[in-house]
């Protein structure tokens, strides 16, 4: 039987998708999806953000762990800057159809992990979007509209005015002028019409597309000539550098490619022993490219990754001694971010070693390790990665305004900073 996908509307308070503290850019709740991946259409490393009335379109893709085909259904959520429902009329942000079939899927291909591949691309024929902002993209199971199996986050910006960045070692030369980067940035509204903008623009900052770690609601120093200025000497615009990636090539199961220790098939499964991490927090910074925590889909020896491409347990090994007070994560795009049970670390004292066991697609992968301290929200790459002022990032600054004659927040602009070669002491 043939799964069928709908367009519905979901009406409900969005914080209850990600958790407490609403961070995550991607939420899944069932352990059999995997692999989702939002970007645009023709750029797989690209962060999800389209231009309003464009030709620009997102593809959403994810894996079902099955041997059969299942049904869904999905829809659009408008959402305010804080990622809370704007809670307008469907009509007010969506064109077309409230209800679309969606038939891209297609089963995996001699893997030894079943799966199927599902794929959608948007806006279409079927349905478009109206209005800038912050959206929301829902999948869930007949019948559970307030319980989705995955959210994932997307930005729809009107490329209104302008924006002028730069990144630089934090002015306020102290503890954080060797590990930090500020990124002060200007926004030039001239010719849009708004309203008390000094009052009512507000910014966010995302370091690697990363919600957990942004800062939100940031307002101007600074107004004149139709320009807002945010420049300051506090921390509000200013970002841990972190340190480069760390890799691993799981293409190929039939060698070891780099950083892969060793590749064996035990239990009808294939598992991929990694070699043991190194503590980098004291050591100076090296520059090695890496693409900012993300990961590619890919197979070496197939013609289709999105469905050749197998399903392999990934072994991380970290020595040291044990620290209290915490817990060690494996982190990136490849778990959206997220710190849970799937990515969390456990120590083994026979071994002296924390150690980790995920099972992951095969591709190119890049990740870091992240401590979060017992009470906090908010992750640190100490003990393990350091801080480099240095170390190449992106940075996403988006522009948000809220009229007070209307009931949501728009997108006006967006930039990309990169720091590779542009960071100015």
């Amino acid at each position: 039987m043939r799964p069928v996908f709908f367009l519905a509307l979901i009406c409900f308070n969005t914080s209850l998708l990600f958790g407490q503290n609403n961070s995550s850019d991607v939420n899944v709740r069932n352990d059999r999806v995997k692999t989702v991946q939002l970007t645009k259409e023709d750029w797989n490393l690209s962060y999800p953000i389209i231009k309003l009335n464009s030709n620009e379109k997102l593809k959403l893709q994810f894996d079902i762990l099955s041997d059969q085909a299942e049904s869904f259904y999905y829809t659009f959520v408008h959402c305010d800057k804080d990622w809370n429902n704007s809670n307008i009329f469907i009509g007010d942000y969506l064109e077309g159809f409230e209800e679309n079939p969606l038939d891209d899927y297609k089963s995996s291909f001699n893997t030894t992990v079943s799966y199927y591949h599902y794929s959608l691309v948007f806006p279409n024929e079927r349905a478009g979007l109206k209005l800038s902002g912050n959206y929301l993209i829902l999948v869930y199971e007949p019948g559970k509209k307030d319980d989705p199996v995955l959210t994932c986050r997307f930005i729809v910006t009107e490329n209104a005015g302008s924006i002028e960045a730069i990144a630089q070692r934090p002015r306020m030369a102290g503890d954080n002028y060797q590990t930090h980067q500020q990124i002060d940035f200007t926004y030039n509204y001239s010719g849009i019409g708004l309203n008390d903008p000094f009052r009512n623009i507000y910014a966010s900052i995302l370091q690697n597309g990363k919600w957990g770690t942004s800062k939100n609601n940031l307002k101007a120093d600074f107004q004149g000539n139709n320009d807002l200025k945010y420049s300051s000497l506090s921390d509000k615009v200013t970002f841990p550098g972190g340190n480069e990636f760390r890799y691993f090539d799981i293409k190929s199961i039939r060698y070891k490619s780099e950083n892969v220790r060793d590749v064996e098939f035990l239990m009808s499964n294939y598992n991929v022993f990694l070699q043991p991490s190194d503590n980098r927090e004291f050591k100076p910074y090296f520059y090695s490219k890496d693409i900012n925590g993300k990961y590619i889909i890919a197979y070496q020896e197939g013609q289709d990754p999105e469905t050749d491409a197998d399903y392999v347990f990934v072994y991380f090994t970290l020595p040291g001694k044990e620290i209290n007070g915490g817990e060690i994560y494996v982190s990136g795009a490849f778990n959206n971010w997220r710190l849970d049970s799937a990515n969390k670390m456990f120590y083994n004292p026979l071994a002296n070693q924390y150690e980790s066991t995920i099972l992951l697609k095969q591709g190119w992968y890049n990740y870091e390790y992240v401590f979060l301290k017992k009470g906090d929200q908010i992750e640190t790459r100490e003990p393990f990665e350091g801080n480099h002022f240095e170390t190449e990032n992106d940075y996403i600054i988006l522009i948000y305004y809220r009229n007070p004659r209307e009931r949501f927040d728009r997108v006006l602009c967006t930039k990309t900073v990169n720091t590779l070669n542009n960071i100015k002491d």
